[in-house]
């Protein structure tokens, strides 16, 4: 009588594709991860304009979004009464709905481009303004176009002069076309 099971060799050759196998399930799970952490970077910065466009405007004053010069990060500030000073400081909002964010991985800003707001002193470097968006309590906000990724993936969110709102898109800035809407303009 003769006794049945697996040789060595089936036995290996079974491990080795389990192996293959597994090493591909890995490797689409690490791409996806570094996918959605720039996703999710994105989505931050787009929902950290849109609530500073909602503030400013509930709170008619001016809130500023201050991007890291490093290009790993991002706030939101606004202009508070200080009762003990008797003068308005810069704050940074941090509320439940809002907070500082620092990117993860290799997310950085891979493209900024921020109109003027006309509202720049003598003494504020060209660097300063390039790094800040303005959203005005009278709705409007400074046309900017910034560009999230880790090199391989690409986000761009782009926010309108005319109405302050902001819109994001999947790939990078070259291919959304940033221009100044004409309220006045006949349809």
């Amino acid at each position: 009588m003769r006794k049945r099971g697996f040789t060595i060799t089936e036995m290996l050759f079974v491990v080795l594709i389990i192996g293959l196998i597994s090493g591909a399930g890995t490797g689409l799970y690490v791409g996806t991860f570094k996918k959605l952490r720039v996703q999710r970077s994105a989505y931050d910065f787009l929902l950290t304009a849109k609530y500073g466009r909602i503030m400013a405007i509930e709170q008619q004053s001016r809130y500023t979004m201050m991007l890291d010069a490093a290009g790993n990060g991002f706030l939101l500030t606004t202009l508070r009464w200080d009762e003990e000073n008797e003068q308005a400081s810069e704050q940074v909002v941090r509320d439940p709905y809002c907070k500082p964010v620092q990117f993860e991985g290799d997310v950085v800003f891979e493209d900024v481009q921020i109109a003027p707001d006309g509202l720049e002193t003598e003494s504020e470097s060209e660097n300063e303004q390039q790094q800040s968006i303005v959203f005005s309590p009278n709705g409007t906000a400074q046309l900017a176009v910034v560009q999230i990724g880790d090199g391989r993936t690409h986000y761009t969110i782009s926010i309108s002069a005319a109405t302050g709102r902001a819109k994001i898109y999947y790939g990078t800035a070259e291919n959304v076309k940033a221009t100044t809407t004409d309220l006045d303009a006949e349809s």
